[in-house]
């Protein structure tokens, strides 16, 4: 199994896109991972399914607060326009994105999770792609934005949206079987 063994920090909120979160730690659960969902919410969180819908509660198992980015062999970063708007301007969930960037450790976004990147100073110079819409703020910040399923640029792994989920989590996998 490619993820046996390695530990996996999920960073999300209120609002994450649901299959964002449960598609990828479905392959990584099945890859033999350990997966901890990290938030500033707690003790559960509201996804929705699109913008507009509810979908399933989720427990959180660490406050960001408490998290400790050296604990984990990857981040994954699902996106939900709510849950992404709100994590960028957490202080704790950017200097936890931050950190883990500059650790050289996979980190995967997806959708619009690469606001994140751009608040945590993180996105300039590197290869990115993102839902549509943060076409502009990542070119913005700096990034080189290309409209692909995944691009992988060093450490980091970003896709579009759920319709990229299988290259995405195929990235993920990947990533951690090297």
């Amino acid at each position: 199994m490619a993820a046996s063994g390695k530990k996996v920090a999920f960073l999300l909120t209120k609002g994450v896109e649901q299959v964002e979160l449960t598609s990828p730690r479905e392959a990584l659960d099945g890859a033999g991972a350990t997966t901890v969902i990290v938030s500033p919410e707690s003790p559960t969180l509201q996804a929705m399914q699109g913008d507009w819908e509810h979908g399933d509660v989720f427990h959180v198992d660490l406050s960001v607060a408490d998290a400790n980015p050296a604990d984990y062999d990857a981040l994954v970063l699902p996106g939900g326009t709510l849950n992404a708007d709100s994590l960028r301007l957490d202080e704790n969930a950017v200097a936890f994105v931050k950190e883990y960037i500059a650790s050289g450790r996979p980190v995967a976004a997806i959708c619009h999770a690469p606001w994140i990147l751009v608040q945590a100073g993180v996105a300039s110079g590197r290869r990115l792609t993102s839902y549509a819409s943060l076409e502009h703020d990542l070119r913005n910040a700096g990034a080189d934005w290309v409209d692909e399923e995944v691009v992988v640029d060093g450490n980091l792994i970003t896709s579009r949206n759920p319709g990229d989920l299988d290259a995405f989590n195929g990235a993920l996998l990947e990533a951690l079987g090297e």
